[in-house]
């Protein structure tokens, strides 16, 4: 169940109570006349199935609600309550498999902004695979990939892609493509201080050597990875999200352009470049895919 909140202007309060009273997946509605304070108005709210969230917030959409008032939506951890229970069933399908298209939203939408906390997960990210790799260690460059946040901005990518929403892709797209610059550059200056310094170990990097080595199986695995990460998103899966980050090799791939570049290896930058492009793409293709495969299974269910 999620917990459903709308302050609305007095004179639109019988239309959103009439929506929710007929609405046989809802309960517990509750009104409070003149409680809020800014913006001013009423508060109505109730506990509505996950299944059926989407059309009540479809519904308010259309009546304007977001625009005079205000739409909240909270997650419900345990409720104990017949009546509930009874509203749940009344609702098509499976509230586990339900996707809250709003929550997607907001979720990708914070995600997919460029922040310096984003910046410098990515740069740590980096260095630590830049390491990972002169050392021929699997362990840090598997840690790269968990500290790495760049599925954030792909999912917003993907998200911006289905609901065709060009200022959306244009951010994600922004925050990845500077998030990746960074990372590279990161990992091409740490390189060049460590050769330096005589630190670079000289050795055949046979564990790590996947990572410049693109395959078929690389955009296989990377779409793979994507339809978990991106289902993981709607369903609010955070385990499953873990998993796709250890799948996937675009932090350890981009952490290889710069770190090749700087022990002057163009054989391997480039095979490391082919690797990301494909890590990135299959993972879009991957998200725009699960997303309409989604849709159109819930509406057949509806």
């Amino acid at each position: 169940m999620l917990h459903l909140r709308v302050v609305s202007p007095a004179g639109r309060t019988d239309e959103i109570v009439a929506l929710l009273r007929a609405e046989r997946a809802a309960s517990n509605l509750t009104f409070l006349p003149g409680a809020a304070l800014e913006p001013p108005g009423d508060v109505v709210t109730c506990d509505v199935a996950r299944e059926a969230v989407n059309d009540v917030l479809a519904a308010l959409r259309v009546m304007g609600i977001h625009r005079e008032g205000s739409i909240a939506v909270e997650h419900i951890d345990v409720s104990v309550s017949d009546v509930a229970e009874a509203a749940e069933r009344f609702a098509p399908g499976f509230g586990s498999d339900a996707a809250v298209w709003e929550e997607v939203d907001a979720r990708v939408r914070d995600d997919s902004t460029l922040t310096a906390g984003y910046l410098t997960f990515l740069v740590v990210a980096s260095l630590i695979a830049a390491v990972g790799l002169m050392e021929d260690s699997t362990v840090l460059v598997v840690g790269a990939m968990v500290v790495g946040p760049e599925f954030g901005p792909i999912a917003g990518l993907s998200v911006g892609l289905f609901k065709r929403r060009g200022r959306r892709v244009r951010t994600a797209l922004t925050t990845l493509a500077v998030g990746l610059v960074a990372g590279i550059v990161a990992a091409y200056v740490f390189t060049l201080g460590a050769d330096a310094l005589d630190l670079v170990p000289d050795r055949e990097r046979a564990l790590t050597a996947f990572v410049v080595e693109p395959s078929v199986f690389s955009a296989v695995i990377a779409f793979l990875a994507g339809i978990v990460g991106t289902l993981s998103l709607t369903q609010a899966k955070a385990g499953a999200l873990i998993g796709v980050l250890i799948s996937v090799t675009t932090i350890p791939a981009a952490a290889a352009i710069g770190v090749s570049a700087a022990l002057g290896n163009p054989t391997d930058a480039r095979g490391a470049a082919v690797q990301l492009l494909l890590n990135v793409v299959a993972l879009v293709v991957a998200g725009v895919v699960t997303l309409w495969v989604q849709r159109a299974a819930w509406e057949l269910v509806d």
